[in-house]
């Protein structure tokens, strides 16, 4: 049969939730089966015995169930798993791509060690011995200078056994310089410190809610577990509402109720006119406020002084009435549900936004209640002896972090990673001398990534543990390349933003393809060659033995069932689900109505410029497999050339197609112009994922990184990145 491309994009992507959602039809994975032969490099499997295994997806954030099909010892297709807590039997198309990964050219299949210049792309291989040796000599000899606080690492996570075993590492060498990858994760735990005094992750019961208000959140554009989104989705549909605020016409405002363009930046103070409305119409839950707040009067008093919804109006471009409505219908509904974070995530944003929106839960009484926003302890089975530490890693414990969180200014922050490179190019703290980077790929996600690339530059020794030849990996010293994830065993606690606190297990599908090792076992490796403290640190003969004795009576049912939920967890009730000194929720009176101030004067940059994700486009550590790129419509990427988004009232004389110059205060681009009335005047968006210089012939020089025109812009209250756009113009090409 023969498929063309419009064809194939239709069945594959449908209407958005169909395919991620349910098995494929037979039909479909026939016709995607004739197109991924394809690619040269697709084996064609020998008839033989057929098997099942299950495991964990771990390409994004979401951590859904899948089933992987085998012919004898090669696994064929990838599907999600049913029962799986997270995503019942659905799969995105990254997900079902995951063999692509596996088999890939893009792999890194031995130790390398650079043979050239930094990003020359010259490598020689090397044995894992020599590779480890090399790393212990060092650290070894920073060690013995009393510099092992200049060591750093960059994580994807701070939550499993592999990235513990990281950070109990450094902690027992002696740096505290384990900094994990930002998202909306770190907003969302700073807000529930600050008004629930709780360290803990955040739930949304999505499933349960009946109308969900969302500030930017691309819930079906990637949010969380793509999956379980769209399932949600399709509920709301049934029985609730959906209003998406935000500037652009995203895939989830597109599929809302309720679309309300915003000028961007500004939906802390359209969030606390909401407020203003529903405490001027004693709309708010009385029971919660006057029984378990505290700190409402004061904030009572600044909202309704200083975010009257006329006034809003001028600042959000939403008008007064419809700011009444929305108070109304929130705080008329029985299940609401508030959530805010630009896109899929992926970068934290102003914390004065997180507490207005978070507030607004906690005016209707939704804390911990069935529709609402829960606290979610991580699961405690990580229960390892403490650390004795020498003398040198007592000293360099005790030294700063270089990226300046825990800091004095910042006290409350537990990482920075978006103030790393400036504090390497600046000098003004002590210099890294060793860099390891697992699970990430900062050189790629980092805003400012040719400042990134400096900072990389000026660190002597930079470790890569990818599975892949990404970003960073070409531009590091060494490359200890880790088993895929459908090659080793790894824990996989509750994903981001789910209601109830799971554990999942990551199971190996075939037997590792390649001289790959796992990044647990590498850690106790170079561990053990250090012997005394360090080594002691690390009883463990392997990471599986590690992780058998970890999860203890879990292990046998996650071994059986790749998942274990705690059968015995409810929300906590309000009068034991806070931890302030009050033992009440707080609100928090401080705010500001004014938007961070992004970077360029509108003078010289008369537009503004957004990014929008896709769920074609991976935007995360992983880059999209040529499966998926495939999928990306033409409108977005034609040919290598990557599209802008402007609205026609913007477009200044230019037509639809039409080649322009894109420039920011950080750089200028090529692109061509597509003209989308989907997005406010004054507005252009171009999409995360594109733009890498790594990877593939089907994925490296296609478009441009939307990290290359932005750089971070500091929350004065987090110091995380509250970055949401940046002033551009375009110019003729």
């Amino acid at each position: 049969m023969k498929v063309c491309r419009r064809s194939f994009l239709s069945l594959i992507i449908g209407g958005a939730a169909g395919t991620a959602l349910s098995p494929l039809p037979l039909k479909l994975m026939d016709d995607s089966s004739i197109w991924t032969q394809m690619w040269p490099w697709t084996p064609v499997p020998e008839d033989g015995e057929v098997s099942h295994v299950g495991s964990i997806c771990t390409l994004c954030p979401g951590g859904c169930g899948i089933t992987v099909r085998k012919v004898n010892d090669r696994a064929i297709k990838i599907e999600g798993m049913k029962g799986h807590p997270v995503n019942d039997g659905g799969i995105c198309v990254l997900g079902l791509s995951g063999l692509q990964l596996l088999y890939g050219p893009t792999r890194v299949k031995t130790p390398l060690k650079r043979a050239g210049a930094r990003g020359e792309g010259k490598w020689e291989k090397i044995s894992w011995d020599k590779a480890i040796a090399e790393i212990v000599k060092k650290l070894g000899e920073l060690r013995e200078k009393d510099k092992s606080h200049k060591v750093a690492c960059i994580s994807g996570t701070d939550r499993g056994t592999v990235s513990q075993l990281l950070g109990r590492f450094l902690t027992v060498y002696g740096s505290p310089n384990f900094i994990r990858v930002p998202s909306i994760q770190d907003s969302y735990e700073l807000t529930m410190h600050k008004m629930q005094g709780v360290q803990a992750s955040v739930g949304f019961d999505f499933e349960n809610a009946d109308f969900v208000l969302s500030f930017g959140s691309g819930l079906i554009d990637g949010w969380g577990s793509p999956v379980r989104m769209i399932k949600a989705n399709s509920k709301w549909k049934e029985r609730g509402k959906v209003v998406q605020i935000e500037s652009r016409l995203s895939n989830t405002a597109a599929k809302a109720d309720k679309w309300v363009a915003i000028n961007p930046g500004t939906e802390a103070a359209l969030a606390l006119a909401i407020a203003n409305v529903i405490i001027q119409k004693s709309l708010y839950n009385t029971d919660f406020v006057k029984n378990y707040s505290s700190g409402f009067e004061e904030f009572k008093e600044m909202v309704l002084n200083e975010f009257n919804p006329d006034d809003v109006s001028q600042i959000t471009g939403v008008s007064a009435s419809t700011i009444e409505s929305l108070a109304k219908s929130f705080a008329g509904s029985s299940k609401p549900l508030a959530v805010c974070g630009q896109g899929r995530g992926e970068t934290p944003g102003s914390l004065n936004e997180f507490m207005a929106v978070y507030a607004l839960n906690a005016l209707v009484g939704n804390i911990d209640k069935k529709g609402g926003v829960w606290t979610v302890p991580d699961p405690d089975y990580i229960k390892w002896p403490e650390v004795e530490m020498d003398r040198t890693a007592s000293n360099g414990m005790h030294k700063a972090r270089i990226d300046g969180a825990g800091s004095k200014r910042y006290p409350d922050t537990r990482y920075l990673l978006d103030r790393l490179p400036n504090a390497i190019n600046s000098g003004e703290e002590y210099p890294v001398e060793a860099l390891f980077v697992a699970g990430a790929n900062p050189v790629y996600t980092i805003p400012d990534s040719k400042a990134v690339k400096e900072a990389f530059n000026k660190v002597p020794f930079v470790v890569s543990f990818s599975s892949y030849m990404d970003e960073t990996a070409a531009n590091s010293d060494l490359i200890l390349p880790n088993h895929v994830f459908l090659e080793r065993y790894e824990d996989v606690p509750t994903p981001v933003g789910l209601q109830k606190p799971i554990i999942s297990l990551s199971k190996p599908v075939v037997k590792p393809q390649f001289n790959t090792k796992h990044l647990g076992d590498v850690i106790l490796l170079i561990a053990k060659s250090f012997g005394g403290m360090i080594a002691k640190a690390f009883p463990w003969d392997s990471y599986e033995v590690c992780l058998k004795q970890t999860l203890g009576n879990k292990w046998d049912k996650l071994i059986n069932d790749v998942f274990w939920t705690d059968s015995n967890f409810k929300p906590a009730v309000w009068g034991g689900s806070f931890n302030t000194p009050s033992r009440k929720f707080k609100f928090v009176n401080k705010s500001k109505a004014e938007p961070i101030k992004i970077e360029g004067d509108k003078q010289t940059y008369p537009l503004i410029l957004m990014p929008y994700n896709s769920m074609r486009l991976a935007s995360g550590f992983i880059g999209d497999p040529p499966f998926v790129i495939k999928t990306v419509e033409d409108t977005v990427l034609k040919g290598k050339e990557i599209l802008v988004e402007v609205n026609p009232k913007s477009a200044r004389g230019f037509r639809e197609g039409d080649q322009a110059i894109l420039s920011t205060p950080k750089g200028s681009v090529k692109v061509r112009v597509h003209h989308f009335n989907g997005i406010m005047p004054g507005l252009v968006a171009l999409p995360r994922g594109l733009g890498h210089t790594a990877y593939d012939e089907y994925l490296a020089d296609k478009g441009v990184n939307f990290n290359e025109l932005i750089g971070p812009v500091e929350d004065p209250v987090s110091g995380l990145n509250a970055a949401w756009g940046i002033r551009a113009k375009l110019t003729r090409a």
